[in-house]
């Protein structure tokens, strides 16, 4: 009992500090129903119906047994704070929740907040403790996985740090369109000296940014993926991704790359012409790139995010992307071009 009231204790003060700040420093700039469609999606998965105040007290008392003080901007605000935002000395509760997935499974969890929520819950404790609010029982979670707590700082990720990913969903070439988005996993840990930026199976979003129908004299198709960001644990700040130069060459070195995607996707892959740097051009000959289809990304540009710094105990689960170094010298890549790219190996 006394647990509990302390939990409930620490709950109601960090929401009243970042209600004071929220109203302090930030403005909403989203309509209020917006904000709250945006909170009920990540819970639920979709926005649920219905008045918006009933709405908000009802989500409200989900996460912290009870309505929060302030105007419904504050409140909004309030909440942003305490799921996504954080504070500089308080993770926020999706962090917190994917390092704690993390640290148990060895990957971020994937769905809803109230999935991943309970099934962290089914793994450590046999069923989900669904009589309770949610920032309270993941307290509870991270008590028992990591009694000294959860922090975060921020770091600078470099650029051209490469990394794995996989197609999460089969792309269909002749059902895509103009701007549907595509999504990857990564496929090892992001993390840059020690600090976890991002677990395995984290999210890799591109899109589709151009198709060209068949053309004269029997042309494929040809449709460009450009690839846009990592979510990393910190979702706010999002980290740039292109399919680079050094990526290309991971990607030649990886004989699982090589065979997962046949030799004439292969060649398509990587690289585009006219300049195409940074994203995927997959001609019409291919019909469909299966999930699955691995092959390697890296950062475009220097990016800072909070991380989460790893204690020395745990230091040997961090498992990141196994990145191959090209030979350039016994010819099992292409010779550089240019002379001055000799000697840019990572």
């Amino acid at each position: 009992m006394k647990g509990r009231i302390l939990a409930v204790a620490f709950i109601v003060a960090l929401v009243a500090s970042m209600g004071s700040i929220s109203s302090a420093e930030e403005t909403v700039d989203q309509p209020p129903f917006e904000i709250l469609s945006h909170i009920e999606t990540l819970t639920y998965g979709q926005p649920k119906s219905g008045g918006l105040m009933s709405r908000l007290a009802e989500i409200e008392k989900v996460y912290f047994g009870r309505e929060l003080p302030g105007s419904l901007a504050e409140r909004q605000q309030a909440f942003l704070n305490f799921l996504e935002n954080g504070l500089p000395e308080q993770p926020s509760f999706i962090f917190k929740l994917g390092v704690a997935e993390w640290v148990v499974t060895q990957q971020v969890g994937e769905g809803n907040l109230k999935d991943r929520l309970e099934a962290l819950e089914k793994l450590l404790e046999g069923d989900s403790k669904a009589d309770g609010p949610f920032a309270m029982r993941l307290e509870r979670i991270v008590g028992m996985i990591l009694p000294e707590g959860i922090s975060w700082k921020e770091i600078e990720v470099p650029k051209q740090k490469v990394f794995k990913v996989a197609l999460k969903h089969t792309l269909s070439l002749q059902e895509v369109k103009v701007g549907d988005v595509v999504e990857l996993t990564m496929q090892g840990d992001l993390a840059v000296d020690n600090s976890l930026v991002a677990p395995s199976g984290s999210r890799v979003l591109g899109h589709v940014e151009s198709i060209k129908p068949p053309r004269s004299f029997g042309r494929p198709s040809e449709i460009k993926i450009a690839f846009d960001h990592i979510v990393p644990l910190d979702v706010i700040n999002k980290i740039p991704v292109i399919l680079g130069p050094e990526a290309e060459k991971a990607s030649k070195s990886d004989d699982s790359v090589v065979a997962a995607a046949g030799a004439s996707f292969f060649g398509a892959i990587l690289l585009g012409p006219l300049g195409f740097a940074g994203g995927m051009l997959v001609k019409g000959d291919v019909k469909d790139v299966p999930a699955g289809t691995p092959f390697y990304l890296e950062t475009a540009d220097v990016a800072r995010v909070r991380a989460y710094p790893v204690p020395e105990v745990l230091q040997s689960i961090i498992r990141p992307s196994e990145v191959p170094v090209p030979q350039e010298e016994n010819g099992s890549t292409e010779t550089p071009k240019d002379p001055s790219e000799k000697g840019t190996k990572q």
